[in-house]
């Protein structure tokens, strides 16, 4: 039975032996015909488009940009001090995915600034996904929120699934955002409250995106302690129909490393939906 949801994969953690252009026909000669990328800033939009047509691919996901990843920023949307950079970035995001044909980009918090408060840099963030949202659903574009674990990220503003479905219902009710809606992590959501399976239930329509990995180790599914043969199989039951995004660390480093650990499609009944039963997956 084909699956009613696609994978994606996620091209800042999979296939990262290759330089990011190689990535797109690794992927797809892996069976995936979706990919997603954390940020695609550092190369041309008309290059990665390109890299998408050769591979015959589908760009589902990336983010807005989030300040400086290399000295430990993960975003700048709760920063006061930051609004300007954050606007900017919104239409640097936008104008990537008009030329990427992607649907929907993602907002990350970010760990408030020193001396800010939880509730300026909440108030911060609600005023920059209104005008994010706005912005984007000019261009026909859905803007999603990803809590993020504050057992990896200390600090992170929106840590727990329950926390940002919260923001997200307050800013649909009270500011009329219908293309505002929740990346749901499987890996961050277990760090923090699992019940897995429920919560995917009872927020499924505020539910644009899921990503998965596994815990301990945010490696493949299948390396910890996740059922992911039952949640995938969950997925189906209740009805959702977008893509799972593969970003997770493959447990063997280097080159090779990704495809070698790509048995947990198969293990679980799962193939890309470009890949071939009985193909090497």
């Amino acid at each position: 039975m084909r699956s009613m949801f696609a994978f994606s994969a996620n091209l800042s953690t999979l296939f990262t032996d290759l330089p990011l252009p190689a990535r797109f026909a690794a992927a797809r000669s892996a069976g995936f015909e979706a990919v997603e990328l954390q940020f695609p800033y550092a190369h041309p939009a008309e290059e990665l488009a390109t890299c998408l047509r050769d591979a015959g691919q589908r760009l589902v996901l990336h983010n807005l940009p989030a300040g400086d990843w290399a000295a430990g920023e993960r975003g700048i949307a709760c920063h006061p001090d930051r609004i300007g950079e954050f606007l900017s970035g919104v239409e640097q995001a936008v104008a990537y995915a008009q030329a990427l044909g992607v649907p929907q980009l993602n907002c990350l918090a970010g760990i408030p600034p020193e001396g800010v408060g939880r509730e300026e840099a909440l108030a911060t963030m609600r005023a920059n996904l209104r005008h994010a949202s706005r912005a984007l659903a000019r261009h026909g574009l859905r803007l999603l929120v990803e809590p993020i674990n504050s057992i990896d990220i200390p600090g992170f503003l929106l840590d727990r699934p329950s926390r940002a479905v919260a923001l997200i219902e307050d800013l649909r009710q009270t500011q009329g955002l219908d293309n505002l809606f929740l990346q749901y992590d499987v890996y961050h959501a277990q760090r923090m409250e699992g019940e897995l399976a429920l919560s995917l239930q009872r927020w499924l329509p505020l539910i644009g995106h899921v990503q998965i990995a596994d815990n301990p180790g945010r490696a493949e599914p299948g390396s910890g302690e996740i059922r992911y043969a039952f949640l995938f199989d969950w997925l189906e039951r209740i009805g959702y129909a977008g893509h799972v995004g593969c970003e997770y660390f493959p447990t063997r480093k280097g080159v090779g490393g990704t495809q070698a650990g790509l048995g947990w499609l198969a293990a679980h009944g799962r193939l890309p939906s470009g890949a071939r039963s009985g193909a090497p997956a």
